[in-house]
């Protein structure tokens, strides 16, 4: 059996599922496809912590799920603008994990993640699925991948039927 290792860019997929389809991604079905046949040595989510009742009960519902829930503080800048990036935790616990893991799993469609997914691949020679809306998947992200996943109705919750 093969050990995976998951990687969740909540903010990236919460945006690119919004814009592109107009509902939610449905982490349960990603999980249960994610994972099949394999042993999982880690999954960690990747959000933005914010002081708010709904995002709490979403937290809990990844960790039910079997997620570990990593959170960074919100900053609201003084110029409006706002920040919240995890690329650089993402990027050290995947470097981290690939030397003990058979498969990473990428949920994002952030093209910052494909030399990462390059390099583990290249060294450690784990194989490197990404999950990712089509539409707004960097083709670059989606070549260094060993395998792409598009993220479509089977992986939505609420789908609009147009």
């Amino acid at each position: 059996m093969k050990r995976v290792s998951l990687f969740v860019d909540v903010q990236n997929i919460y945006y690119t599922t919004r814009s592109a389809y107009q509902c939610s991604f449905d982490y349960n079905r990603f999980w249960r496809q994610a994972t099949a046949g394999r042993q999982v040595v880690q999954a960690a989510a990747y959000a933005i912590g914010r002081d708010d009742e709904k995002q709490k009960q979403f937290q809990n519902i990844l960790r039910g799920i079997g997620f570990e829930v990593k959170l960074k503080p919100y900053i609201q800048r003084s110029d409006g603008s706002s920040k919240g990036d995890w690329d650089v935790g993402i990027t050290l616990d995947v470097i981290e994990a690939a030397a003990q893991t058979d498969i990473i799993v990428l949920a994002s469609g952030d093209g910052d993640f494909d030399l990462l997914l390059e390099r583990a691949h290249e060294r450690y020679g784990v194989e490197t699925e990404v999950y990712g809306v089509p539409a707004l998947t960097a083709a670059s992200l989606i070549k260094a991948a060993t395998r792409y996943v598009p993220i479509a109705d089977q992986l939505l919750l609420n789908r609009k039927k147009t």
